[in-house]
C-alpha cells in the first residue's frame, strides 16, 4: 500500500515527460478523495483507502493519454451542480457558466413575475436548462438534442439535482415545431467551432464531435436557429446564444438579417472575449 504522497510522487515523472500539467495529477487524487469525504491535505503522508488506490491506478493510464479529466473521473461541476459527463456529452465550459449568469440577470428584467417558457436547444449533458431551473423556479423548461445518448446522460442529470425538465428529442428547433410550443426565451451553446479549424488533440479525440463542428464557418446552427425562430418565439421573446470569440462581427449581421427590428448585443467574458449573443425582439 502506498500513502497518498507516494501516489502522487509515483507519477510525477510520466506527467511531466508527456508534457501534461502536474495540477491534473493533484486534482485527480483530490477529487478522489472528495468522493470518500477524505482531506487529503490532511492526510498526506497517510496510507491510502484502497478503493481510492485502485481508482487513481485505473485512470493515470486515460490520463497519461490525454482523455479529459472530468471524463476519467466521470463528472464536472457547473454553476454549482454535478453533473455526469461521458464521451456522449461535451465536459461544460466556464465560459458558459457566465452565459447562464447573463441569462438570469436578463430575466428579471424581461419579466419581473409570472412563469416563463424556455428552450434549450443542444442540450447536451443538460447543464445550462439545469442551472436555469434551479436557481430561477419560474421557469418551465424544455431541453432538447438530436443525439439520444446526450439525453440519456441529461435526464439523470435533471434528475439528481431534483430539475423538473421536459426534454424532446430532435434536431434544433424541430420537436418544438412538432409540438407548436411557443417560447419566452430561447437558449443554445451550438456546435460553433468551424470543421478547418485545428483544436486540441484532448477535444478532437474525446469529446463529441457532433457538439463541437459547426460547418465550414462554423455558424451552420445559428442560420438554423434565426430562420426558424418565429416558429416557436413569442412575440416578445428573448434568444441567447455562446458564440466563438471571434464570430461576433458576422453574427451580429447575420442576426440584422432575419431579426431587422430586434435590438442586437455582444456581451464579453471574464477574460474579454466576444462570447454571447442576445437578441430581443
Amino acid at each position: 500500500m502506498s500513502t497518498y504522497n507516494q501516489l502522487l510522487h509515483k507519477y510525477r515523472k510520466d506527467f511531466k515527460e508527456k508534457d501534461i500539467s502536474l495540477q491534473t495529477l493533484k486534482l485527480f487524487l483530490f477529487e478522489l478523495c472528495n468522493e470518500k469525504d477524505v482531506d487529503l491535505y490532511v492526510k498526506l503522508d497517510e496510507e491510502a483507502l484502497p478503493e481510492i488506490e485502485e481508482k487513481f491506478e485505473r485512470g493515470i493510464p486515460r490520463l497519461l493519454k490525454e482523455e479529459p479529466l472530468n471524463y476519467v473521473l466521470g463528472y464536472s461541476y457547473f454553476f454549482g451542480y454535478k453533473m455526469i459527463v461521458n464521451d456522449g456529452v461535451l465536459i461544460p465550459r466556464y465560459e458558459t457558466e457566465e452565459l447562464v449568469g447573463f441569462i438570469l440577470g436578463e430575466i428579471d428584467l424581461y419579466k419581473p413575475e409570472g412563469e416563463i417558457v424556455l428552450a434549450d436547444i443542444g442540450t447536451g449533458s443538460g447543464a445550462i436548462a439545469i442551472a436555469l431551473k434551479k436557481e430561477e423556479e419560474r421557469l418551465k423548461v424544455y431541453a432538447s438534442d438530436i443525439s439520444k445518448e446526450a439525453l440519456d446522460v441529461a435526464k439523470i442529470n435533471a434528475s439528481s439535482n431534483d430539475a423538473d425538465i421536459a426534454f424532446l428529442e430532435g434536431s434544433m428547433l424541430e420537436p418544438l415545431k412538432e409540438r407548436d410550443i411557443k417560447l419566452d426565451i430561447l437558449v443554445s451553446n451550438p456546435p460553433y467551432i468551424p470543421s478547418v479549424e485545428k483544436i486540441e488533440d484532448s477535444v478532437y479525440d474525446y469529446e463529441p464531435h457532433v457538439a463541437l463542428f459547426g460547418g465550414e464557418d462554423g455558424l451552420k446552427f445559428y442560420r438554423e436557429i434565426f430562420e426558424n425562430a418565429k416558429d416557436v418565439l413569442k412575440e416578445k421573446g428573448m434568444l441567447f446564444f455562446e458564440i466563438g470569440y471571434d464570430q461576433a462581427e458576422r453574427l451580429t449581421a447575420l442576426a440584422k438579417t432575419y431579426f431587422p427590428d430586434g435590438v442586437i448585443t455582444v456581451k464579453k467574458d471574464i477574460n474579454g472575449k466576444d462570447r454571447m449573443l442576445e437578441i430581443l425582439l
